[in-house]
């Protein structure tokens, strides 16, 4: 069986490794056995795709046995890396295709390019994208968007706003799921 490497990836605005689900995520993947790698990324306000995606795959070394979990900008990171590399699949928490007219977004580098979104299917085994009604910064429309050109399992719930809690049960089942 192939050594599976869980790599979660934050979102920007400053945010760092220990806030939110990302510690439970982790050490409930964790007792599964699987290997988890959770690090505050550089740039970690804006983002950038210039820093973000090299520290992916030099520093992390993100590979057709990673997957990537990525919440916010940190699924944008996630597509973005897929389009260009081989991954075993993704999380996308939150996530979204456009600079959403935020300045910050439009800096990042992110939306520079068309998506490729053929290339993020064939790059990846699959995807998920876990999304909320009530996200008080992403639209339903992006989260939707995203799914259906990916494909993606889709969780939609009304209650989760930018996925914020403690817990996430949910994400670690989904992939669970997934690698059984």
């Amino acid at each position: 069986m192939r050594k599976i490497k869980i790599i979660i990836i934050h979102g920007n605005g400053g945010t760092t490794i220990d806030r939110f689900w990302y510690s439970y995520v982790k050490n409930a993947f964790e007792q599964q056995g699987l290997t988890v790698v959770a690090r505050t990324f550089p740039d970690n306000v804006l983002a950038r795709s210039s820093q973000w995606l090299p520290f992916l795959e030099h520093e992390l070394k993100a590979d057709k046995n990673s997957i990537l979990v990525g919440h916010s900008s940190g699924a944008v990171a996630a597509m973005k890396y897929a389009e260009t590399h081989q991954i075993m699949g993704s999380v996308l928490v939150g996530t979204y295709s456009t600079h959403l007219d935020v300045e910050t977004e439009k800096a990042s580098g992110y939306f520079d390019l068309p998506w490729q979104w053929e290339k993020i299917k064939e790059n990846q085994l699959w995807s998920i994208v876990l999304a909320s009604h009530d996200d008080p910064y992403i639209p339903i429309q992006e989260q939707r968007y995203v799914a259906e050109q990916l494909d993606s399992e889709y969780h939609e719930y009304d209650d989760k706003g930018h996925f914020m809690e403690h817990e996430f049960e949910e994400l670690v089942a989904a992939v669970l799921r997934r690698i059984k």
